[in-house]
């Protein structure tokens, strides 16, 4: 169908904000603030893709509270929920039958977790807009911003949001609506990690010129209710090692919340080399561990879900600013890596991205590019953090992330912080993105992973299942493949197809007749927990994760 064809009514708004996650709710707060004590009246409207908020959020999550002070400083007394404070935290080398404790007092102050909190990141989304709405934001969820619209000069006007009723053969069905084009003076882009709009907008204007590629990793996350005399809440862990080799990015996490349930959660950086290596099969080896078995003995899986990661940091942060329009959180990817902290980052740079706009809307301007957002960012201590820490992960990449890379890394943070911004290593590249990392299948030898047991581990389709997903069936597949050949006849003979493997939710199938004859590349979209790890990670660059109709994918309790 036409861009064109359709008629749809349109509404319009001073600032349209994309994504009710930390940095666009952070964003929309902060253009009523400002609007509240300027005595001005403003329109925002925050749409949301998920069926409610917080319903697509995944973090870990350690949230350190600068963002929440900055923009709600009483944010305690307005019962925030963030009330699990970080009281001890340890660091492990893991080994597969044991573990090395790393003295937390020798790590760079950076990486410590005093005064931060263990949160649920969809509860605190759900909080945060409550209070944007209470100040008259207005929230729309099971709303997918689908299309870009476009001013006569190429800046951006706004969204197409809530079109659905489109069938598996693209064309409409009798529940065919439309949606609504919301336009606005701005737009700001919060979609999250590889956001299909934030795609379109960094190639159109160039906005990675001159940048190192983004780099990613997958986060995958269980919530666990274990037995009460095994809690231990406040308490952080962070691991690395064992099941990963050296030349694998990643590690583990483990957070105790109050009431007897914890988050257990593995990250794998996408940059590995092996295409048969399987991140999920990773993540549930890993229970398998002593340590970890026996604190999830007599407990209970409650909940799973997937995530990409952006992990670039400083080298890979775009332009920030496009005519119309902005890039915020992990839309432009502000996590701190070694930290493993980026949701603070997410809503600082949501509220400087709002203060530009604000201030332009004020002095009358409108679709261009908000410049002061750009200054500010560069002048924040998002970007100094980010700075800092600039080189762990291509430390970790040349040196591996066990004794080489890991002791490299720590050297160089001491190193920013004693002097903050230098390092004797300068500013180090990524070089490849994550799929061109990918190496020929016949270069690595397969991974032999065991059978899930069903109590510790579990197989993916099991798993996705208290992920909540859901997608309506009959509208058209919305993982696209730009070439459909390429599966079979390219990535299965050069890679093993690792689309097989690398998604989390078993989304991609290669089927075969008796004794492996005619494969066929399977696409069950219905499972998709929307982590674009496919988006990211496929060797061919073949697979354009784009968004379904609204309120599709999963519905995540407590993540």
């Amino acid at each position: 169908m036409a861009d064109d064809a359709p008629e749809r009514e349109s509404m319009e708004f001073d600032v349209v904000v994309i994504g009710a996650g930390p940095a666009g709710l952070a964003s929309a707060i902060r253009l009523k603030q400002r609007a509240a004590a300027a005595g001005a009246e403003l329109s925002v409207v925050v749409v949301e893709k998920g069926s409610e908020v917080g319903a697509h959020i995944l973090s870990g999550a350690v949230l350190d509270p600068s963002g929440l002070d900055a923009l709600f400083p009483d944010w305690r007394e307005r019962g925030a929920p963030a009330t699990v404070a970080v009281t001890s935290e340890a660091f492990k080398l893991m080994g597969p039958s044991g573990s090395i404790d790393l003295p937390v007092f020798a790590m760079p102050p950076m990486v410590k977790n005093h005064g931060n909190y263990i949160v649920s990141m969809g509860n605190i989304c759900r909080w945060l807009a409550g209070e944007a709405e209470a100040m008259g934001v207005e929230i729309y969820p099971g709303m997918a911003a689908s299309k870009l619209l476009w001013r006569e000069d190429g800046s951006v006007r706004g969204v197409v949001v809530g079109e659905v009723g489109i069938g598996r053969d693209g064309r409409p069905t009798d529940h065919y609506e439309p949606g609504m084009e919301l336009c606005g003076k701005y737009v700001l882009i919060a979609e999250g990690v590889r956001g299909s709009l934030a795609k379109q907008l960094i190639e159109r204007f160039a906005l990675a010129d001159g940048r190192e590629p983004q780099k990613f990793g997958i986060g995958l996350k269980e919530l666990w209710e274990i037995r009460p005399e095994k809690s231990r809440p406040g308490h952080v862990q962070h691991s690395f090692g064992w099941p990963l080799s050296n030349d694998v990015g990643g590690g583990s996490f483990l957070y105790h919340y109050d009431d007897n349930t914890i988050a257990l959660g593995f990250v794998v950086h996408l940059n590995y080399k092996n295409p048969y290596l399987y991140p999920y099969a990773e993540f549930q080896k890993f229970k398998s561990h002593p340590e970890i078995s026996a604190l999830l003995e007599g407990g209970k899986r409650i909940a799973y879900g997937a995530r990409a990661i952006t992990e670039g940091g400083y080298q890979s942060v775009p332009k920030l600013a496009f005519p119309g329009g902005a890039l915020i959180g992990c839309s432009a990817g502000f996590v701190n890596v070694p930290r493993i902290k980026g949701n603070h980052n997410a809503m600082l740079t949501g509220m400087m991205a709002a203060d530009a706009a604000f201030e332009a809307i004020a002095a009358g301007r409108a679709g261009d590019v908000l410049e002061a957002y750009e200054a500010a960012y560069d002048a924040s201590p998002v970007k100094r953090d980010l700075k800092k820490a600039r080189n762990a992960k291509p430390l970790w990449t040349k040196f591996g992330t066990l004794f080489g890379g890991i002791l490299l890394a720590g050297i160089d943070l001491w190193t920013n912080t004693i002097f903050p911004g230098f390092s004797i290593f300068g500013t180090l590249k990524h070089g490849k993105t994550d799929a061109a990392a990918t190496e020929p299948a016949s270069k690595h030898k397969r991974i032999d992973y065991p059978r899930p047991d069903g109590v510790l581990a579990f197989d993916r389709l099991t798993n996705v299942s208290f992920s909540g997903v859901n997608h309506e069936e009959n509208q058209p597949v919305h993982l696209k493949l730009k070439d459909p050949s390429i599966p079979i006849d390219v990535n299965l003979p050069q890679y093993a197809e690792p689309a097989q493997r690398y998604c989390p939710a078993g989304v991609y199938e290669v089927l075969t007749e008796e004794g492996g004859a005619n494969p066929k590349f399977q696409i069950n979209a219905q499972n998709c927990v929307h982590c674009k790890t496919c988006d990211i990670k496929d060797p061919s660059q073949n697979i354009v994760w784009t968004t379904p109709e609204g309120g599709g994918g999963p519905n995540y309790p407590n993540m």
